[in-house]
């Protein structure tokens, strides 16, 4: 969540992982649309209806208090104060404290891939910044040497409603993982509240629906093919839910003639290296799904799928799309009805 000084970087760099397809069939009912930048991201919110307006004015303050609450470089925001406790308790809202659990929770389930406490290992890539730089192994250990999400203390206050969070002294947190999807997952509930039926927005890789298209069919979200980001693999056709995209394609730098991308390894603290492109995830909920897409991504295609068999429709409901280094598309048994392929350059795939 980077200041606004860094949009020209942002509009050239950090394209979007899904696309909405134009939409057809929407007759004369009134549709609204924004663009706002928040979290280094450009987003585009939309409504339908009479309440539109209002529902669209609601949404963008729900962004933009999150992205003030979440950028670590703002000195009244929430995450300044947890990377600054020294180990004693911040008080946090229930939005942050649902973010925090959420993402502990993945991070139990798939053994640490997802640890929203490598921010030091992010800041010394230059992923924060855009000064970039490839650290050494030495360097590298120090930061690891600071991982602590599995030492967290998470507290609630029944009687007052309110959250308190600790950290080991030493400890730095980026809610970048999960901020997005918490923040799509919040826009669609303040435009619920105002009266939208109809609505979608795109946050970056993060997209998510409320309700269907005005005419009532669903919506079409496209899958960005990683080979070529100005097209697509498929389209989902899809009611209200989240559609996440994590893909070594959003951010990266070269360095002789080498590429290093942005998701990295809580193990190694080095760019993943397995066969995924880009993994989407489909979920209800926006913030476990946008935890999951990093989460997945990082333990590959095999780990990734045992993952889903064994969590789905117990601990979570999720489905995925992954788009591999072999041009195959892998789909699992949930969206066999709402994928569709349409890149020849590529073949599909479903799992149970």
């Amino acid at each position: 969540m980077k200041k606004l000084s860094l949009l020209k970087r942002t509009l050239l760099a950090c394209l979007c992982l899904c696309m909405i397809l134009p939409l057809a069939g929407c007759g004369e009912t009134k549709m609204s649309q924004r663009t706002v930048f928040a979290m280094d991201t450009v987003m585009t919110l939309t409504a339908y209806g009479n309440n539109a307006e209002r529902g669209l004015t609601a949404a963008q303050g729900v962004i933009q208090s999150l992205n003030d609450m979440l950028d670590p470089d703002i000195e009244t925001s929430t995450t300044y104060a947890i990377n600054h406790a020294n180990g004693g308790n911040v008080s946090i809202s229930g939005q942050v404290s649902n973010m925090l659990s959420t993402a502990q929770t993945v991070y139990r389930h798939s053994g640490g891939a997802l640890d929203l406490t490598i921010y030091p290992v992010i800041q010394r890539w230059g992923f924060d910044s855009g000064r970039y730089y490839v650290p050494t192994d030495e360097e590298l250990w120090v930061d690891l040497a600071r991982k602590a999400f599995d030492q967290m203390t998470l507290t609630s206050f029944p009687s007052s409603g309110s959250y308190a969070v600790a950290f080991p002294a030493g400890t730095e947190i980026s809610f970048g993982a999960v901020a997005k999807g918490c923040a799509s997952d919040n826009a669609i509930r303040a435009m619920r509240n105002v009266g939208v039926t109809s609505g979608i927005v795109s946050l970056g890789g993060n997209v998510q629906t409320l309700g269907v298209k005005p005419d009532g069919s669903l919506w079409n979200i496209a899958v960005q093919d990683p080979n070529n980001t100005a097209s697509y693999v498929g389209v989902l056709s899809l009611g209200e839910t989240a559609v996440i995209t994590s893909g070594t394609y959003q951010r990266f730098f070269i360095q002789n003639g080498k590429t290093y991308h942005h998701l990295l390894s809580p193990e190694t603290g080095r760019p993943v290296n397995n066969t995924l492109k880009s993994v989407t995830i489909v979920c209800e909920d926006g913030t476990l799904a946008d935890c999951l897409s990093t989460a997945m991504f990082v333990l590959g295609q095999s780990k990734c799928l045992n993952f889903w068999r064994q969590y789905n429709g117990k601990d979570m409901n999720f489905d995925m799309v992954l788009v591999n280094t072999d041009n195959e598309v892998i789909c699992t048994k949930g969206l066999i009805e709402k994928f569709t392929l349409t890149n020849k350059s590529y073949t599909l795939r479903y799992v149970e």
